[in-house]
């Protein structure tokens, strides 16, 4: 829910100081950040419905294990470096071709490791999904 908070500030900025247009980039980093915020959170029906052709309609033996592969993910980084801190978007890439966004995001665990991710993120209806 708080990427939501700062998505509508960030477009409060636009509109009430005239700062730059939101980029594609942008939107894709939060969109993605805020379902990795979800995941870490034990929020897996929210990470999931951020996945791209995947919805709650979906077979429900399926929807159920990807819910309990998100919690297995989890519990591994729980025991393995002390669980995910925190989640900060380093870059976005467009590909223009292919239109889809790459972002990258450091995974901050609490054992003070850090690893990168590559997240592909694809735009429909407006809305940002995983790919």
């Amino acid at each position: 829910m708080k990427w939501k908070y700062g998505l509508l500030g960030l477009i409060g900025c636009v509109s009430i100081f005239g700062c730059s247009e939101v980029t594609p980039e942008e939107q894709a980093s939060m969109a993605a950040k805020g379902y990795y915020e979800h995941l870490i959170h034990g929020e897996y029906e929210q990470f999931l419905q951020g996945k791209a052709g995947l919805n709650k309609h979906s077979e429900e033996e399926y929807w159920n294990q990807l819910r309990d592969n998100c919690h297995q993910f989890v519990h591994q980084q729980n025991e393995a470096h002390r669980g995910i801190h925190e989640v900060r978007v380093v870059n976005a890439k467009t590909d223009t071709l292919q239109k889809y966004t790459n972002v990258f995001m450091m995974l901050c665990f609490g054992d003070s490791t850090n690893e990168e991710i590559v997240v592909p993120m694809v735009e429909r209806d407006g809305r940002w999904y995983m790919r």
